[in-house]
């Protein structure tokens, strides 16, 4: 197993070599050494003294090594290289080894180190039981005071170093998490004959020991609490026993935390329930072993809790009830090294679940490092029991690693910046050995240059990585220009065109003030101009040649100069206008532009010769005036025809393809004639016909009488009518009346509205008695 792993790990090492032999360089504006190594993992410099051609910049000096090695550069090829040199062995046996690492890290090309992991035996654990004191954990409570120091007696059957302590918690003493009426916060149980102690957030009652009985006798102590809703300040009191180390007893062993309860726990945010608006600060606030400022601190996120727990190498164990194991399984998801278990009602297989839970925590080995500046990445490698390997993880990791295996990782750190002393530790979660690694950055090139002979430089110079840096008062590729009291500064500005960022333009050397620009003989690429600003390569292409080719032009300060009868901004175009001409042998018909022997007619004219105005408006109505001056000596245009109308020339012919007209002229009479259209755009032949059509004028006594007499017609016409209307009313309204009297059941003397008297009185008369 050990030699195929030794070949696993040489063959990654071997992958790592053969990427950087394979990595491009892409350099911009090197002119030294050091700029060349920081352009990218793949640059490499050849400090050969004579590399360079006269003309030729010192940033061809700059290639992968294989373009160097082809230009004949040979062993003097400077490529600084990224590595790692392990520490001296430790002076005891340490489950991670080695237990120190110092690397020197080129930018982007990563160091490559193997850490090794055994598992040991008897390692020591401290650990703490963290338990839920509400109502319903009445029973659980009663089983820990039986089980006692059954718990660290099964500790110390995994390990001969075991400590153990207790705290409990309930929630916060607010509304609405517990009642807060007087007598309920002394005794919060449901019945009065209960013995139950005050509601509390979290009390710390027996820091870690490795004394049986005086676990025994302060568990016993404890009595059940209560609260009002369901879930548990359980965040609360993880968060203390996490960041309390001190008064916990914590120590730099194997930690764990054991956690029981039966329901769910509070989090960020619900603080607002019972108007706690503060958020949590993450600090220790234990006083008297009491976490009394419970109720100014809103509960921790789940992601304040992970963090704390990983910085202080915590390993929890949640041993929940059934109802609760999938709540707890999604939190034990973000804490990387955590256990699930589930637990009886009442608790009674509580060891048990330690036992298989700490059996799965310490044979999962997880490799990690501590917080890194965004400019250095780490990943690993895990070469696992079981022939199981991972490539290029955040972290590295094994599962069901045995006591006395030993598993490889290996670790690789890249940075992406030339760096100054850095320094990480890397640990295996849960376990208290660590590896520092320090980091220094390798951002020079340490050339190891020979004694500068008196002719290098023009010996007004040394030369450093092959290239000359110039004494006070010279300056030049051999130090060959003395500046004559100027400054560099102010040589270099007369190479710069226009006060440019660069000097001759990037693509020659400013000697003595003066461009001296690079050639490439290879590429045939010729460079010139005052500035370097010109060359012979930069013209747009025609049929894939430069410039059409040699025989149309050729490429000059980034334009084409063309040959005779040749045109065009890539030399494309043949300056003849044969396919231009028209029948009259006139270009494009005079309404157009003749571009590559094609014409480029104005909008609305036709190809190939640029006529018949497709789409345009009809000329007639727009020219008649000029027709009727022109022909019959009248119109608006009479006084200046021969001016105004010069466009129209009569003819006595008509022309083939002309434009017939009908128009009406100033005295309204009907023109004929016939348009052509010359070359030009308003140019027109034309062909009149001799005589107007004018039409007679209008009869005025006819059209005055036959207005009055119609008139006359209408008016005696709707007078029948409304006298026809007025009859077939009257003798409609006639007609009902005939048949409502025909309808009447009474005599026409009698009055249908008359009734008799009912009562008939008399007037007494006197009878003479």
């Amino acid at each position: 197993m050990l030699p195929e792993r030794f070949l696993l790990l040489s063959g990654a090492g071997l992958l790592i070599l053969t990427s950087v032999l394979s990595l491009e360089c892409t350099k911009y504006n090197v002119k030294t050494c050091q700029d060349c190594i920081q352009s990218g993992p793949g640059c490499a410099w050849c400090k050969k003294r004579d590399f360079t051609k006269v003309g030729e910049q010192d940033s061809s000096r700059c290639d992968t090594r294989e373009q160097l090695r082809q230009r004949g550069c040979g062993d003097d090829i400077i490529f600084p290289e990224s590595f790692a040199q392990p520490g001296p062995p430790p002076s005891q046996i340490k489950q991670i080894q080695p237990e120190n690492v110092h690397l020197q890290l080129r930018q982007d090309l990563p160091a490559v180190f193997n850490v090794t992991f055994r598992r040991g035996e008897d390692y020591p654990i401290d650990l703490y039981y963290l338990m839920d004191l509400s109502y319903s954990m009445n029973d659980d409570l009663e089983n820990v005071k039986k089980l006692g120091g059954d718990l660290l007696n099964a500790l110390k059957s995994i390990t001969k170093h075991a400590r153990i302590g207790f705290g409990a918690f309930v929630d916060k003493t607010v509304l609405p998490f517990v009642n807060t009426h007087p007598e309920k916060l002394q005794n919060p149980c449901p019945s009065k004959e209960t013995k139950c102690q005050p509601p509390f957030a979290f009390r710390h009652v027996l820091s870690l020991t490795d004394r049986v009985e005086k676990f025994k006798e302060e568990v016993g102590k404890q009595d059940i609490s209560g609260n009002l809703d369901a879930p548990e300040g359980g965040l609360d009191a993880m968060m203390q026993a996490a960041v309390c180390g001190d008064k916990i007893g914590w120590k730099n062993v194997t930690r764990l935390l054991v956690y029981t309860t039966d329901d769910g726990f509070h989090f960020a945010g619900d603080g607002k329930l019972g108007a706690i608006l503060t958020p949590y600060d993450g600090k220790c606030h234990l006083e008297e072993n009491m976490y009394k400022r419970s109720n100014e601190y809103d509960y921790p996120s789940v992601g304040q809790l992970v963090q704390k727990l990983e910085e202080n190498n915590i390993q929890p164990i949640f041993a929940v009830t059934s109802k609760m194991v999938d709540t707890y399984r999604k939190l034990s998801e973000m804490i990387p090294k955590s256990a699930v278990g589930e637990l009886q009602e009442d608790s009674n297989n509580i060891i048990q679940l330690i036992q298989r839970a700490y059996d799965s925590l310490s044979s999962k080995i997880i490799l990690d490092h501590g917080p890194l500046p965004n400019f250095i990445k780490i990943t690993y490698d895990s070469f696992c029991p079981n022939q199981i390997h991972t490539k290029d993880k955040p972290r590295g990791e094994c599962d069901n690693v045995k006591i006395n295996d030993q598993i490889t990782f290996q670790v690789k750190v890249t940075a992406t910046k030339c760096i100054d002393n850095q320094m990480v530790t890397i640990r295996a979660l849960g376990f208290t050995d660590s590896l520092d690694v320090h980091m220094r950055g390798r951002c020079n090139c340490e050339c190891d240059e020979e004694i500068s002979s008196s002719s290098d430089c023009s010996g007004h110079g040394k030369v450093d990585c092959g290239i000359c840096s110039c004494f006070p008062g010279f300056i030049g590729k051999n130090c060959d220009c003395q500046t004559g009291g100027k400054s560099s500064k102010e040589l270099e500005k007369s190479c710069r065109k226009d006060n440019a960022s660069v000097t001759c333009s990037g693509l020659g050397d400013c000697v003595c003030g003066q461009c001296v620009c690079h050639t490439d003989e290879a590429s045939k690429k010729k460079i010139y101009g005052s500035f370097c600003e010109c060359d012979n390569m930069n013209c747009e292409i025609h049929n894939g040649q430069l410039c059409g080719g040699e025989i149309r032009g050729r490429c000059d300060c980034g334009k084409c100069k063309c040959n005779p009868g040749f045109g065009g901004s890539a030399c494309q175009c043949e300056t003849s206008t044969d396919g231009c001409l028209n029948i009259n042998e006139t270009v494009c018909s005079g309404r157009g532009e003749c571009l590559c022997n094609t014409c480029q007619c104005k909008p609305g004219y036709q190809l190939p010769h640029c006529e018949d105005c497709e789409g345009c408006p009809s000329p007639c109505p727009r020219h008649v005036s000029c027709v009727e001056c022109r022909y019959f000596q009248s119109g608006p245009f009479q006084k200046n025809c021969s001016q105004a109308c010069s466009h129209i020339i009569l003819r006595d012919n008509v022309m083939s393809r002309s434009k017939e007209c009908k128009e009406k002229d100033s005295q309204n009479c009907w023109i004929s004639f016939s348009m052509f259209q010359l070359d030009g755009e308003e140019r027109y032949s034309v062909k009149v016909e001799p005589l107007k059509d004018c039409p007679e004028p209008p009869n005025v006594a006819a059209i005055v009488g036959g207005t009055v007499a119609g008139v006359a017609l209408i008016g005696l016409l709707l007078l029948l009518i409304w006298k026809l209307v007025t009859e077939l009313i009257d003798r409609k309204e006639y007609h009902r009346f005939e048949k409502e009297k025909s309808k009447a059941k009474w005599n026409d003397a009698d009055n249908p509205l008359f009734k008799s008297a009912t009562t008939t009185v008399v007037n007494p008369r006197f009878n003479g008695q």
